[in-house]
């Protein structure tokens, strides 16, 4: 548990850790020595010696005073260092999460990150502020105690030295455990988070179908498998606590018969028997507390192995000599993708001159999303390259990258901030006026008239406050306030309103005369717009070229061609001269 407190926080930030560890184990010491010479103390009393007490009693009180002083700045020390791990581990998590590559960052990563940078820090937190003290002197006292035995009777120390052996198994075997069943606890509590946030989402189309009152059977599973990992977790955990604690009895009766064996013999006076057992009780006290923050350790363990395995994750490998591209084309050379065991992209090759327009239509789970994140890099490729001016996107360093690729997802996320904050994102150093210009050729002038501080307005948490097409005109203003050299739409286009649309297909001919476009459609009017389009299906590139050629191939492209084009219920007619 020390070394991967250590580990959380870094060398840079460990001394303040490393002082509380001496302070606690100085208290811990003194108080153990303490207790040793009430031996001496005790023995002179009852043996009519009552002059002799006065350099033990002495001792004990000057031990006693420096445990309680050690105590006293070590109780202090563990608040500073306590809040001092959270705020470290703050940042170092910020700055993990923003280094690790976009690709990791799923839906089923939103419960887990939000638990980790609350929960679970609050309890990694809790080791210095309030766990650590009873640790260390669950350890130290103690030893010091065994060996303040073993110098006045080896036979009644033999009868603590047995016991240790015995309660460190008890404590290994149920540790291993609960160890499992915190896993497992963990686990489901993340995957509950995840549901709930789901089902918080879902609000609008569960109201709509009259199962606002349900969770759904995601989240009724889920939180089913909480409610049995926590009902197991109380079976594993109470047989560790009650076979500890009956050893440490155990252990306490064989001490207290040996004591009154050794009187009987003559080998032990009655005070130095009583003093000793006053020891062992001392010694079983810290033991036994012990076992009762067992638990809260574990927790803090399972929680904090979980931040340094998110720590550890290894991030995009930045260039050592990075190049930034001078063109804006695209090309994809041979490139192959894939995870999990999964081929996603196979030996895809196209290129996407400078200032074009490209269109990328298939089937659902074609590939087409990946061919876009990959140019984003949100991965790498495992196989080929991704090229911007004819430099590899793993050369290009990640702010040049992300400066020269703007997206525009589907799924637009806003910020709990006002309407002009959350265009100035695209490029937080532009003037005013250039905000506003971009608003405007956003088609989002009339959205913020009706707004009652304009652009000062919140526009609520994730953007609540605006509809879905005015929270996609938002992330198109964006996108034309960074001016970026090539804007990715990812199946923008899919759900708007025909005003929405309208001005998005507006901002994509504004953006072409400037940027190379890559967009995901299954509009055909946003697909007839592009210069080229590229025909995906299973990973595979299997045509390309206009929309006249694909069509006079009579292939994939001129099938999802036809079926649009039915289901609209219209058709290109040639112009009327």
């Amino acid at each position: 548990m020390i070394r991967a407190l250590f580990t959380a926080l870094g060398k840079q930030n460990s001394g303040p850790l490393r002082g509380l560890l001496v302070l606690l184990a100085t208290a811990a010491v003194l108080q153990g020595v303490a207790y040793a010479f009430l031996v001496p103390v005790l023995r002179t009393l009852l043996g009519n010696q009552p002059d002799t007490v006065w350099l033990p009693l002495m001792i004990f009180a000057l031990a006693s005073m420096g445990s309680a002083g050690a105590t006293w700045f070590a109780q202090a020390a563990a608040f500073r260092t306590g809040s001092r791990l959270a705020n470290v581990l703050h940042h170092r998590l910020g700055a993990a999460i923003v280094a690790l590559p976009l690709g990791w960052f799923n839906r089923s990563r939103v419960g887990e990150l939000s638990r980790m940078n609350s929960e679970h820090v609050l309890q990694v937190m809790s080791v210095p502020a309030h766990l650590l003290r009873p640790a260390v002197t669950s350890v130290l006292t103690p030893l010091t105690i065994v060996i303040a035995i073993l110098l006045i009777d080896v036979r009644l120390a033999l009868s603590v030295v047995l016991a240790i052996p015995v309660l460190l198994a008890v404590l290994a075997i149920s540790n291993r455990v609960v160890r499992i069943a915190d896993a497992e606890r963990h686990a489901g509590m993340d995957e509950a988070a995840n549901r709930v946030v789901e089902f918080a989402k879902a609000q609008p189309v569960l109201r709509a179908f009259g199962q606002a009152g349900t969770g759904g059977p995601a989240l009724d599973r889920a939180l089913l498998a909480q409610r049995s990992v926590d009902r197991s977790m109380l079976f594993r955990v109470v047989p560790g606590l009650v076979a500890f604690e009956f050893t440490v009895r155990v252990m306490v009766t064989a001490a207290l018969v040996l004591g009154v064996l050794s009187v009987l013999d003559g080998r032990l006076d009655a005070g130095t028997v009583i003093a000793v057992l006053v020891l062992v009780g001392r010694f079983a006290e810290p033991v036994t507390a012990a076992a009762g923050i067992g638990a809260s350790i574990r927790m803090a363990r399972t929680s904090l192995d979980g931040i340094n395995r998110l720590l550890a994750e290894r991030p995009l490998p930045e260039p050592s000599r990075p190049v930034r591209p001078e063109r804006n084309d695209v090309e994809f050379d041979d490139v192959s993708f894939g995870y999990d065991d999964r081929q996603v992209l196979r030996n895809l090759s196209f290129t996407m001159p400078g200032n074009s327009m490209t269109a990328l239509v298939g089937p659902s789970g074609a590939g087409k999303t990946t061919v876009a994140r990959l140019l984003g890099r949100f991965w790498d490729t495992t196989g080929g390259q991704v090229r911007i001016g004819d430099v590899d996107v793993r050369d290009i360093a990640t702010d040049d990258l992300m400066s020269m690729v703007a997206f525009v997802f589907q799924d637009v996320y806003l910020f709990d901030g006002t309407l002009g904050d959350n265009v100035r994102v695209g490029r937080p150093d532009a003037t005013d006026d250039e905000v506003r210009d971009a608003i405007a050729r956003a088609g989002l002038v009339d959205v913020m008239s009706e707004l009652p501080l304009g652009t000062d307005t919140p526009v609520g948490e994730a953007g609540s406050r605006l509809s879905g097409g005015q929270r996609q005109r938002v992330s198109i203003a964006r996108a034309l306030l960074k001016q970026a050299p090539i804007v990715v739409f990812d199946e923008a286009t899919s759900s708007l309103d025909p005003e929405s649309d309208v001005v998005v297909q507006r901002a994509i001919a504004a953006l072409s005369e400037n940027s190379t476009l890559l967009v995901i459609a299954h509009r055909m009017q946003t697909v007839l717009a592009a210069d080229q389009i590229i025909v995906l299906d299973d990973g595979a590139l299997t045509e390309r070229g206009t929309h006249e050629e694909l069509l006079t191939l009579d292939g994939t492209y001129a099938r999802f061609y036809h079926r649009r084009a039915s289901s609209a219920g219209w058709r290109l007619t040639d112009a009327v001269s």
